[in-house]
Formats: C-alpha cells, structure tokens, sequence
C-alpha cells in the first residue's frame, strides 16, 4: 500500500516537504492565510499499518510559539474519537520536532491538539437547541459565509456570556463548551438549573468557525487576530467580533468569560484585567472570589503560573477581557489550557485531554455559582 499523508479536509494543516518512507517523513507547518502564525497540525497517515514511522516536523523555530514545543507530545487518533498521546521529541537547536509511532490500521490522524471540528460544532448546536428552555440562533455570516451561532438559556437578571475559540487552533476551547453545554441541558444539574434560574446565559461556543474549518492556529479568513480586535470591529475585517460585541452592548454583560489554550504554560490557569484604567476593589475581590472557588472544585486549576499582570492603566483594550472589564465594569477573565498536559495533575496516557476540558467546564460553572450573590452586588 502506499504512503501518503494528507490534510485536505475539515480543520486539517500541514505541508509534505519528503516522503521517502515510513521512517524518513519530513513535514511543515503551513502560516495561517495572511498571517505569520505557524503551530496547527493535523493531517493524515495512510498505508504504514503495523510499522514503526518516524515524522519530522520542520522549520519550528520560526513558529508563532517556539516555547510551546519542549515538554510537548503529539495526539493520535485511528478513530478520530479516542486521542492520545505518541512519543515526541523536540530538538531546539534544529528546531524539528520529531513523532514517532506504529500506526495499528493504515489511517492514523495526527493533531497538535485533538481537533474538534465545523462539523462536531454543528452537531453540538443541533443536539443543545434540542434542549428545554434553549435558544439557538444566528447572529450573522463570517467572511467565509459561516453562521456565528448564539446559544441562549436561563431567566435571571444577570447577563453572564461564554466565549471561546477566538483563535481556532485552541481547540480545547471547544471540548470545554461541549463540557459546560452538556451540563447547562442537564435537568439533574442543580448548579446548572440555579445559574439559569438566576441568570440569562449568552453563549459563543466557536468565535472563528472560518479559522477553525481553514485549519488555522490563529487568525480569521482574513488573516486577523479577533482577540485583538475588541476595540474597534468591523464587519470588513473581523465581523465575529462585530457581531457579539454589539449583542453584549444590546444585552448588558454581568461576567465574561473567554476560553483559550495557551502553547507553552503547562497548566490551566486565569488572566484577569487587573490593567485597565478603572480597575477597582470589586473587580479585584470578584477576580480572587472566583479563582478561589475554582481553587476548591478542580484539582487541575492552578494560581502559581501564568501571565504577568499588566501594568495599571496599561491593559490593551483590543483584547476581549480587558475590553468587557472596562466597556461594561464586570467581572472578565480568559481562561488559558494548556496544549501540553496540567503539570498539577498528569496524565501519562492522553495529557491534557477533551474529556478533562469537559471536566474543568463543570467546575467553572460551579465557580461562577458560587460568586452569583457577588455577581449581582454591584456596588464597590
């Protein structure tokens, strides 16, 4: 049978430099359309079942994240269900990372993260608007024509929105919607039904469906960063922002939170928007109340590391949470993943996984309703 790897299809990236056998692939990592960012895998090996292949994925110095490559391993999939992760190698001096695996069938996906796809995102949409009490719809077309979908749910006063996957590579974001969804839909949830019954739930399982079906790490059809395009969106250049941005200013937004994977920290953690120019003593004590609480539900949310808290009065408001905190004076944080594996909790077999995403969405739920009586105090 013949050797092949390929990446023409949904999500998938990669460029075939040499193929001369199982053990001599070499491969590179194609930049997002109009961009310079360079990390995204996801590609298909066909014809080597039952021999040992040797990959190499080249020219990763010059890649969006460098830092993210040591201590990482790449997921495999031959179902495109069950991930987990090969053994890989990262040689920083040549800047070639090096997967190695035995594939058991002649198809094996290989993925920098386990995808999640345009196709499980609509299947997620149809199953959630199924759901008692939920709202589905379309907010408008990205520039590829896709639909920006709105997910609605719950009759409180408190406007509480859900983001994630601005940067489509980060497809852990997803995994963690498709976590909260399913127990925001349960009925046997109590947690969930008191933040329904306590809250109106805006939620944007995917912000970049054009990046996310292109096989971007992260940018939009057009090239552009959305977390970096909050201050000022146009319908031109990054009309998914557009179009949640002026939902949020028609609805009121009490608490966001925005969902992302971070490359190079091996762990979860939370950046708040301690730098912008009205921080003040409720954004603080609701920033440290809600991590305190996630503290106490997940043994794989950590505080000791993640990014240097931005000098004050000095946050870039073209960044999504630093541009909530201050637009609307609530309580908004992005939560970082990691692409690696939660160093605080391990796991040898599959790393960072979509079902622990799952696990920590849950826990961040049971944070936020932990903090409603905060959340609906709005003096300082």
């Amino acid at each position: 049978m013949t050797l092949s790897v390929s990446s023409a299809f949904d999500a998938g990236n990669i460029k075939v430099e040499r193929l001369d056998g199982p053990d001599d692939i070499e491969l590179s990592i194609p930049k997002d359309h109009q961009s310079e960012f360079a990390q995204w895998f996801y590609f298909r090996l066909t014809g080597a079942a039952d021999t040992p292949c040797t990959i190499r994925i080249t020219g990763l110095k010059d890649s969006a994240y460098p830092a993210g490559w040591p201590g990482y391993r790449a997921v495999v999939s031959e179902d495109r269900i069950d991930w987990v992760r090969t053994d890989t190698d990262y040689d920083k001096d040549r800047g070639v990372l090096t997967i190695s695996v035995t594939p058991r069938s002649n198809g094996i996906w290989i993925a920098y993260f386990a995808p999640y796809s345009m196709e499980r995102h609509h299947n997620l949409i149809a199953e959630t608007a199924e759901a008692a009490g939920v709202t589905v719809e379309t907010l408008g077309q990205t520039l590829d024509g896709q639909d920006m979908d709105l997910v609605t749910m719950g009759t409180g006063p408190l406007k509480l929105w859900i983001i994630a996957r601005q940067h489509p590579g980060e497809s852990m974001g997803e995994w963690w919607m498709e976590g909260a969804l399913a127990a925001l839909t349960d009925e046997a949830d109590p947690v969930s039904r008191k933040l329904r019954e306590r809250a109106t739930l805006y939620i944007v399982p995917n912000m970049n469906p054009d990046g996310s079906r292109r096989g971007h790490l992260r940018t939009n059809a057009e090239g552009v960063n959305l977390n970096r395009e909050w201050h000022e969106p146009t319908m031109e250049r990054s009309p998914e922002v557009k179009l949640v941005r002026d939902r949020m200013d028609h609805e009121g937004v009490d608490f966001c939170l925005d969902v992302h994977g971070d490359e190079a920290i091996a762990n979860n953690f939370i950046a708040g928007a301690e730098g912008i120019p009205d921080w003040n003593e409720r954004h603080q004590r609701l920033l440290d109340g809600w991590k305190a609480a996630l503290l106490g539900r997940s043994p794989d949310f950590q505080v000791d590391q993640g990014y240097p808290v931005d000098t004050s009065g000095k946050a870039n408001l073209a960044i999504c949470t630093n541009q909530m905190a201050q637009r609307y004076g609530c309580l908004a944080m992005t939560l970082e993943m990691p692409f690696k594996d939660a160093a605080v909790m391990p796991d040898e077999e599959r790393g960072w996984s979509p079902m622990r995403c799952m696990r920590l969405a849950e826990a961040c739920l049971g944070a936020t309703y932990d903090l409603l009586d905060e959340l609906e105090n709005k003096e300082d």
